[in-house]
């Protein structure tokens, strides 16, 4: 059996956490911005940074395990 928790947590955080889809920090005009479909250089910086510390508490510290099959 594979461990698939990794997996999905990695997609879905990929998917929410895109700059500009659903929020974006900092915003143009705004510290944050919602739904704005926009993003820059600094942006996605910092939601790279977000992506990672969140992949590692999920994968690392929390254990996600889901296991298919």
């Amino acid at each position: 059996m594979s461990d698939w928790g990794p997996v999905f947590v990695a997609v879905v955080l990929f998917v929410l956490l895109s700059p500009g889809l659903l929020f974006q920090v900092p915003g143009k005009g705004r510290f944050v911005e919602f739904g704005s479909f926009n993003t820059s250089g600094v942006s996605i910086l910092v939601h790279a940074l977000i992506y990672f510390a969140l992949v590692a508490i999920f994968v690392l510290a929390v254990g996600v395990h889901v296991y298919l099959g």
